[in-house]
């Protein structure tokens, strides 16, 4: 990259999945917007906020789809590439599907980036999406203010297997399958204090592909699924809780969270996607009086590319986290679900 080109992330507002709109605004916004379509053959729509819709094609097979795109959130336009498409793919594993082929959205100010940087972005989407077995097959491109790069991701389930945020029970236990810390790193990168050791950590874990989504959904036991990405860790396992008409509590010190993040969130690192998650769910959370901002902030980070949320039966909970780890993912048991109405204790 020359110097006179400008660093990817010092063109966007913000970055990743950091992006996303609060959920409460995004609630407002919809108020007026059926979300339920009401058609037999679509499986899954809008109405519980699950991660795609899905459309039943025969008794043997539904299609599932989504779309995801965001801004920078490294200035490595390569890792870009990769990172979006990774977690564009997560919607489809989350719901326990398989993708098949993908297309490109890409909005790039192309007064500001050389050809060969653009080039750069779409090589890491394609390396992605080769590797995921669902190749891009086209796409749409605008010229816009901010970069933007992402997919729309298609797959395949069965309609039997279709993993829902809405199907958690009582009893079931809640399980995380990548660390926590994504959006805090992303801060730090912007402001030039996060380290090689982080920097490559964040790397590798937002490259992982949700790969055991497509498996789980195969074992018995396996209740609900989701992916925690620009809500954060409460964020998305309030979408859980309320679609399923349930409660959870969660086990603070079993949720896996890189180390250097919790130093960097200490030191006041953390982005605005955070204090925006934390007004969105704050009322639906039973915390102790001693909880601290920073442990809040980590559990409402905006996670890019972030790790499968799956509730289970205990007796599947081997299964899901050999399976997990076959698939390079360090899984953690991180609480349960309970009787209620979508409320999330902190214990």
């Amino acid at each position: 990259m020359s110097e006179a080109e400008p660093r990817l992330t010092s063109l966007a507002h913000g970055g990743g999945c950091g992006c996303k709109l609060a959920p409460n605004l995004l609630a407002e916004i919809l108020a007026k917007t059926p979300l339920a379509v009401g058609r037999p053959e679509l499986l899954v729509d809008a109405a519980t906020s699950d991660d795609a819709a899905v459309w039943r094609v025969t008794d043997d097979l539904a299609l599932v789809a989504t779309t995801d795109f965001f801004t920078p959130i490294v200035d490595d336009p390569f890792e870009f590439g990769r990172i979006a498409a990774t977690n564009a793919f997560s919607d489809v594993y989350a719901m326990g599907g398989q993708p098949i082929f993908s297309l490109a959205l890409v909005g790039m100010p192309i007064a500001k980036l050389r050809v060969e940087t653009i080039q750069k972005i779409l090589e890491g989407g394609r390396s992605v999406a080769e590797a995921a077995g669902a190749p891009i097959a086209g796409g749409h491109s605008i010229d816009s203010a901010e970069p933007i790069y992402g997919l729309v991701a298609l797959g395949l389930v069965h309609p039997q297997k279709i993993l829902r945020n809405s199907g958690a029970r009582p009893g079931d236990v809640l399980i995380l399958g990548k660390p926590l810390g994504i959006g805090i790193f992303s801060a730090a990168l912007k402001r030039g204090l996060l380290d090689d050791a982080s920097y490559r950590d964040m790397i590798a874990s937002t490259t992982l592909l949700n790969r055991p989504g497509a498996e789980l959904s195969s074992i018995e036991g396996v209740h609900a699924a989701t992916d925690v990405t620009g809500f954060g860790l409460l964020g998305h396992l309030s979408e859980v809780c309320r679609a399923s008409d349930a409660a959870a509590v969660i086990d603070e010190a079993a949720v896996p969270v890189f180390p250097s993040a919790h130093a960097l969130v200490r030191d006041g690192v953390k982005t605005g996607a955070s204090s925006r998650n934390w007004a969105s769910v704050k009322e639906s959370i039973d915390a102790p009086e001693t909880w601290s901002e920073a442990s809040r902030d980590i559990m409402t980070d905006p996670q890019t590319s972030g790790g499968l949320l799956v509730a289970c039966a205990p007796s599947a909970v081997d299964s899901v986290l050999t399976v997990f780890a076959r698939h390079g993912h360090e899984a953690a048991v991180i609480g349960c679900t309970e009787r209620g109405a979508g409320r999330i204790a902190i214990r």
